[in-house]
């Protein structure tokens, strides 16, 4: 599955890229551990199903035709994603708060961990369908980029975007940021849960082990890319990492591939 980094230079700053994944019947199944990461994720498939059960995703075929939408925004742990056989499927990544100027804040609530089966707009299945006809891949890439493009309604949201920045690149606490901005750290934690799915404490904990990934493979010093992401000491690091990943550092850095854009271990 080949990620591809968004082209369209105003839907940069909302959607980080998008993967397809196409139906195979000759295929065996596909299994694989997905990692967090403080993406908002839009998973479309064509006539299949998904069920998820205890930290796993389990994709199957349907015999009816249909198009599945799912979003998922919250998980701390890794999910184990299996396909019974390959189906069609176009998974989204949108930056934190880039789904917003998308979707209505009445259609859903972004306080839940995953939204299954989602209507996103009223004509979505109809233009997925559409998109997934066509057999070449640069025009599903033209098609869907100018669809998610004419539902683009920008929102102002430079207090979050703030409060990213300080959590992202400060080694403040979340009641130091808080009283920073005069706000309570209650008040935080309700607009971090609105607006990203997720409470500042663990956006701040995914960030900072998405970035030691990203900056492995160039760094190759664990130590130094620790200190340089605001760990206290490579204890804290080890405690977040394995809580994330359910492995250690070393075992996890020599099973996976960090150069690759999609960071799974298939299994």
């Amino acid at each position: 599955m080949v990620f591809y980094r968004t082209r369209n230079k105003i839907l940069q700053k909302y959607l980080e890229g998008y993967y397809f994944l196409d139906e195979d019947a000759n295929l065996n199944t596909i299994r694989y551990k997905t990692f967090p990461n403080n993406y908002s994720i839009v998973s479309v498939s064509r006539n299949a199903e998904a069920y998820y059960d205890r930290g796993k995703i389990i994709i199957t075929a349907s015999a009816v035709q249909r198009m599945n939408t799912d979003i998922f925004l919250r998980y701390t742990e890794p999910i184990e994603v299996v396909y019974e056989k390959a189906i069609d499927e176009i998974t989204f990544y949108f930056k934190p708060l880039g789904l917003h100027h998308f979707i209505s804040e009445s259609n859903f609530s972004l306080v839940q961990k995953r939204l299954m089966n989602f209507s996103i707009f009223p004509d979505f299945n109809k233009k997925m369908f559409e998109i997934f006809d066509l057999n070449d891949r640069e025009e599903q890439i033209e098609a869907m980029e100018n669809y998610w493009l004419s539902k683009l309604k920008e929102k102002d949201f430079r207090l979050m975007e703030k409060l990213l920045f300080e959590i992202e690149t400060s080694d403040l606490k979340i009641d130091e940021i808080a009283r920073k901005f005069q706000f309570s750290r209650q008040y935080i934690n309700r607009l971090f849960l609105k607006h990203i799915g997720k409470s500042p404490t663990e956006y701040r904990k995914i960030h900072r082990f998405r970035n030691v990934i990203k900056q492995i493979s160039e760094v190759k010093n664990l130590k130094e890319v620790t200190l340089d992401n605001l760990f206290y000491d490579q204890s804290h690091f080890n405690k977040d990492f394995k809580g994330f990943t359910k492995s250690s550092p070393s075992s996890f850095f020599k099973n996976v591939d960090t150069q690759k854009e999609n960071v799974w271990l298939f299994i």
